[in-house]
């Protein structure tokens, strides 16, 4: 079936006799079992519930994974991954991530005693691992300096030193980048975004691609219980409804805000991985079939940033991405606000840098905002 037509109807399971077009909400805690020893399937709802696992099947079959389990946020779905680990491992990470990524590996699995290194690319990378090394854990495109990571070159590393490969794939999502057939072990998102793409509720997704691994993440997602409401599960599925659509129309606008902002004075730099000076543009193009809504720039100074922030109508300063509404970030104060200034500032991450997710505005009214914001 064709990737958009999977997107409008999702799975295969159906739950309903009614010939209702949408899977319902099952607002159900528990189930009535048919008898001792005896199950519908569904017992409890942080186990399963029939509205998340429709969701859970139909992100599966998107990304080609044998198995998919919906959470609460990106952040619980990354928080369960590091429960495979135990004190004494290690992790090669990528050395530009999601500030929260960060914060949670720095903060939280340190305390418990896996550690962490990080590295920018397949070479790096191998050299940095370790013989109490467990996995390697990437994003790309990275966030924010959109910064591409070769997933095949890296799936042949981790795979003859038989490590798990954990791939974020929250900027392309499956309809530009599918990590699992390219090598990757687990596919990441933060449903939050461009799944559910109308910032209107928070989700988190894993999908994998062998069943062992998804016995041990089910096991450890039921135990924690930050599982995703049947609520929730319906608002992503409607999102993903119209995955293909928008991210076409918001990957058509980002390729001309950034090449507008490509020609501006006030602009630094300008990282897009559709632009084809972009280094990352050869392996984009090999990897993925799209280039996707995100767009980071730097600007002249920090002044110049603030008044960008402070004066954009259209676009709204708000830390999130990947919803309809076109929305600006301030990695500094926000996404990467925990991160230690040293560390910040040795990724890029300064106070001359903006992030920019694109919504489905037109090009017109965002370049026109943009312009009048930097004072044109």
């Amino acid at each position: 079936m064709d990737f958009q037509t999977l997107c409008v109807h999702g799975c295969d399971k159906r739950y309903d006799v009614t010939g209702a077009i949408v899977a319902p909400i099952f607002a159900s805690a528990t189930y009535a079992h048919p008898g001792v020893e005896q199950s519908t399937g569904f017992d409890y709802s942080r186990t399963q519930n029939p509205t998340r696992e429709y969701l859970e099947h139909t992100i599966a079959a998107l990304e080609g994974g044998t198995d998919a389990i919906a959470f609460s946020s990106g952040m619980a779905a990354v928080a369960a991954i590091m429960e495979l680990f135990s004190p004494g491992d290690h992790i090669v990470a990528t050395a530009d991530l999601y500030g929260g990524t960060y914060r949670l590996f720095s903060q939280i699995s340190q305390k418990n005693g896996v550690t962490f290194s990080y590295a920018d690319d397949p070479e790096s990378i191998k050299a940095s691992l370790s013989s109490v090394t467990k996995a390697v854990f990437i994003e790309t495109p990275t966030n924010p300096m959109m910064r591409v990571i070769d997933i095949a070159a890296v799936a042949q590393i981790t795979q003859e030193c038989s490590l798990l490969l954990v791939v974020d794939n929250t900027f392309l999502t499956p309809y530009f980048q599918r990590p699992l057939p390219l090598g990757a072990d687990i596919a990441l998102h933060s449903g939050t975004k461009y799944l559910g793409g109308h910032n209107d509720t928070l989700a988190g997704m894993l999908i994998v691609k062998e069943a062992a691994l998804s016995e041990r993440l089910r096991f450890i997602a039921k135990t924690v219980g930050a599982c995703l409401s049947p609520f929730d599960s319906f608002l992503i599925t409607r999102g993903i409804k119209t995955l293909a659509v928008r991210m076409d129309r918001q990957e058509e606008t980002a390729q001309a805000v950034a090449r507008w902002l490509s020609e501006l004075n006030e602009v630094t730099a300008v990282h897009y991985i559709g632009l084809p000076e972009h280094p990352g543009y050869e392996i984009s193009i090999r990897q993925a079939s799209g280039f996707g809504g995100m767009i980071s720039f730097a600007v002249r100074d920090e002044q110049t940033a603030i008044r960008i922030l402070e004066r954009v109508k259209v676009i709204q300063y708000a830390e999130s991405l990947g919803g309809v509404e076109s929305l600006i970030t301030y990695p500094m104060l926000q996404t990467h606000a925990d991160m230690p200034e040293k560390e910040r500032k040795a990724r890029g991450v300064d106070g001359c840098l903006l992030r920019l997710s694109v919504g489905l505005e037109s090009a017109k009214d965002l370049i026109a905002d943009l312009a009048q914001a930097v004072g044109r």
